[in-house]
């Protein structure tokens, strides 16, 4: 990990969490905010994405930090280090569960956060996509987020006219904007639903109700022409007729 780690606190004592994004941040982190309660600490994983979430486990709400945890690891797989004050076996064995890279127990010292936050980032060097996975789209329904300027962005699948492929690289076009996405387009094929996109070429996939002309070889949308294969026309003309 070349560059500065990025971490999430989540605390619910905001005079400790205030003390600790202090602390990080003189030791060179970059600290990507701070959050009380297990709802928001999920909602901001998912959208910030951070290196390393700490997180206390006496959390209130209906979420403590081991639920909110387990919440965000069914999504993405971030490094946990937890802090707590209670160190009694039962939270430990239920807290062991999430295998979280490190305890750091309150009260803390300094040297003690800079030690282990350390040890944590040096065993992510070299085997960060292996640790760290990072979480490029996620679709619900009649939309998509997508992972774009650090945070993942709606996007409703009806503004996607179409989708061009470049190796492992997928860009998503829109009337507003492009979003680069990390992935193949027969990762894209398999994850967007079929009622609304079809692939059409080797690299490409459109927006079948966004369609302006289909010619023998090629398709149109707003006047960007894209290359239609011979194997997929049938397919796609059937699909057409039932539209």
């Amino acid at each position: 990990m070349e560059r500065t780690a990025r971490i999430l606190i989540v605390e619910d004592d905001m005079i400790i969490g205030a003390n600790l994004s202090l602390q990080l941040s003189q030791l060179g982190y970059e600290v990507t905010g701070i959050e009380s309660r297990g709802e928001e600490a999920l909602s901001h994983a998912l959208s910030t994405i951070p290196d390393i979430i700490l997180m206390d486990i006496n959390l209130k709400g209906e979420l403590n930090g081991i639920a909110t945890v387990a919440a965000i690891q069914e999504k993405m797989d971030i490094p946990i280090i937890y802090l707590t004050a209670n160190s009694d076996d039962a939270t430990f064995s239920a807290a062991k569960k999430t295998h979280p890279k490190a305890f750091i127990t309150k009260p803390f010292n300094k040297l003690n956060l800079q030690r282990t936050i350390a040890l944590v980032v040096e065993q992510l060097k070299g085997n960060s996509v292996a640790q760290h996975p990072v979480l490029e789209m996620e679709v619900m329904n009649d939309r998509i987020f997508v992972r774009h300027n650090g945070k993942m962005e709606k996007l409703l699948l009806a503004d996607i006219l179409y989708i061009e492929a470049d190796r492992n690289y997928c860009t998503l076009i829109t009337d507003s904007g492009n979003y680069l996405l990390s992935s193949t387009l027969k990762t894209m094929e398999e994850k967007l639903p079929k009622t609304v996109f079809i692939r059409v070429h080797r690299s490409f996939m459109v927006n079948i109700s966004k369609l302006d002309v289909v010619a023998e070889h090629h398709l149109e949308i707003k006047r960007k022409v894209i290359p239609l294969s011979k194997s997929q026309k049938e397919l796609l003309m059937a699909r057409i007729q039932t539209i």
